[in-house]
């Protein structure tokens, strides 16, 4: 079974400030016809940053061939969460998302809150007839105590109300491998965040060996600090293992896509999105558009 990949809109995000009809267009051009959204600012707009209303946005996207299957929303805050899902079920998204969270070093407590608050968010998209997901990166990969972080979030979310989109890149980065937690969570995952690591990287994969303090506070400040934008390269043209990533994601029960994103690129966005493109065409099977 081939799995299908689309397009997380944060890899072309100077773009569609510029011209954001144009960039559409172009990504409809590139061969992408699925695309999940980013609003990080949904306290002031309900929307994904079009400034239009979900109709319009859902009628342009279609005469482009293109949907939105997903969306990140920041900050997840309960009260505002209804206007930001109005929103997002007009444009025809079932399902949505964190974009990253943080957590004080060695407070348990402070996790499970937001666990709690993980499955009333769930319960909240359940009752629309929607689906919550989360986004990691690799802090959750610290241990506190004898235990991961992402560990705690699985023990202590409800497995029907928060589904996971593993981001396999910041599991490489957090010294894991996706492969392993994939296969231990497979009910639970419907999508993948698919970027790639150079060959020549000024930093090793493993971000705690050497660069991160497994036992620092890591926040905003510090994610930014460490975050060294060489280390990312047009998705297919590195060294991780995509192609088994793509094999397993194809056996997971309730898998939906592969989103490909990139958080920094040296080509212009657009340009970077054609290379990871025709990189997966070339190099990759059991994958369709």
């Amino acid at each position: 079974m081939s799995i299908r990949i689309g397009l997380q809109l944060f890899s072309v995000r100077q773009s569609l400030a510029a011209d954001p009809w144009g960039t559409l267009a172009r990504i409809a051009e590139e061969g992408f016809a699925v695309l999940e959204a980013a609003n990080h600012s949904a306290r002031t707009d309900p929307g994904v940053g079009f400034g239009v209303e979900a109709g319009e946005l859902r009628q342009r996207l279609a005469d482009l061939g293109l949907s939105i299957i997903g969306c990140h929303i920041n900050p997840l805050d309960v009260a505002i969460l209804p206007r930001a899902l109005d929103y997002q079920a007009e444009l025809g998204n079932s399902q949505f998302g964190c974009d990253i969270e943080f957590y004080p070093y060695g407070d348990r407590d402070f996790v499970l809150r937001r666990c709690e608050t993980f499955n009333e968010i769930g319960e909240l998209a359940r009752q629309r007839g929607m689906r919550f997901y989360y986004h990691n990166h690799f802090q959750e990969f610290q241990r506190f105590g004898d235990e991961y972080v992402y560990d705690i979030i699985l023990a202590n979310t409800d497995p029907e109300l928060v589904k996971l989109e593993m981001d396999t890149y910041w599991m490489y980065r957090g010294g894991q491998d996706p492969l392993e937690w994939m296969s231990r969570c497979a009910d639970r995952v419907i999508l993948l965040h698919q970027k790639d690591f150079p060959k020549e990287s000024p930093q090793p994969l493993n971000l705690f060996d050497g660069v991160v303090d497994p036992h620092e506070n890591i926040d905003m400040a510090v994610f930014e600090e460490r975050k060294n934008q060489a280390c990312f390269t047009e998705i297919g043209t590195g060294i991780l293992p995509i192609q088994s990533i793509v094999d397993l994601a194809a056996t997971l029960p309730n898998f939906d896509y592969m989103l490909l994103e990139q958080d920094h690129a040296v080509l212009p966005e657009l340009e970077s999105i054609r290379v990871s493109h025709e990189a997966f065409e070339n190099n990759f099977t059991n994958v369709a558009w």
